[in-house]
């Protein structure tokens, strides 16, 4: 029942941005964070950036001050705008909700590449 659906995401330059979204349905939206992770060829999924049921928003050290995360509950979309894109921001960038447990359901995520 749980769907992920992430969009947005192509080809950018260094210093350019993006902003990509996540459609969420099958859970009650609103009363869970929403995180952003990424996971770069050959490397393990992390953890970007998380926006708590309040609003509240915490970033990785490596996307702070160029990444911006949100939400609308209204619609059950969360959002990362992300600037001054680098070349180690390219990854597969996925969506989930609250703190997902080992078989967890993930989407298809969206992919991100940075090169000149």
């Amino acid at each position: 029942q749980v769907q992920l659906v992430e969009s947005g995401g192509g080809l950018v330059q260094p210093g350019g941005s993006l902003t990509l979204s996540c459609a969420a349905s099958g859970f009650t939206f609103w009363t869970y964070a929403m995180n952003w992770y990424r996971q770069a060829p050959g490397k393990e999924r992390v953890l970007v950036a998380t926006i708590s049921a309040d609003g509240t928003r915490q970033y990785g050290d490596s996307v702070k001050g160029r990444f911006t995360i949100s939400r609308d509950n209204t619609k059950n979309l969360v959002f990362l705008q992300m600037n001054s894109l680098k070349l180690e921001d390219t990854a597969v960038y996925y969506c989930n909700f609250g703190r997902p447990a080992p078989g967890a359901y993930w989407g298809q995520g969206t992919q991100v590449t940075v090169s000149s």
